[in-house]
């Protein structure tokens, strides 16, 4: 990789993870309200039973993984989402310490009402884009990503510590 030569910005309003974090507010904002406020389920439930729904079977540590939060959080989620019927924990036969976790018929039931609204929360989001423009933005993003998943080994930022995030703070 090639060392970067751009001039750092002078403002945090030109930061990439600031500008992004304010799309975020706004739009996640949103989805929090067509998750809540339509279906009582925090969106970060939501996040868990999607993955769920797409990938049945995972062991709660390989769901934590995909979702991107650590256990605790996870399985605070799924506790939630156990009360309610909607998903299952079922411990593993000779491993009673390893439980996979699936959705219940009437987890599916509400992924299926929920998805479309989040779907279409989607469309009415990147309508600001045309189709050309969508497909870079999603390409961009996805190098992004991997970016920033390669900064995590780099030796300026792999050695710092982890931060733990309390119950309060998102």
């Amino acid at each position: 990789m090639s060392m970067n030569t751009r001039k750092p910005p002078q403002a945090i309003q030109q930061m990439l993870l600031f500008r992004v974090s304010r799309f975020f507010g706004a739009a996640g904002g949103l989805a929090t309200r067509v998750c809540e406020a339509g279906f009582g389920l925090p969106r970060r439930e939501w996040g868990v039973m999607a993955t769920l729904a797409t990938h049945e079977g995972l062991l709660s540590s390989e769901l934590a993984a995909l979702a991107r939060l650590d256990r605790a959080r996870t399985s605070r989620a799924l506790s939630r989402l156990e009360e309610r019927g909607w998903v299952q924990r079922t411990p593993i036969q000779g491993d009673r310490r390893r439980i996979t976790v699936h959705l219940t018929e009437e987890g599916r039931r509400m992924y299926a009402l929920i998805l479309p609204r989040m779907a279409q929360l989607h469309v009415d989001l990147v309508a600001a884009l045309d189709d050309t423009e969508l497909a870079q933005f999603d390409a961009m993003l996805a190098r992004l990503q991997q970016q920033a998943q390669a900064l995590e080994n780099d030796s300026r930022y792999a050695s710092l510590p982890r931060v733990e995030r309390s119950k309060g703070q998102r």
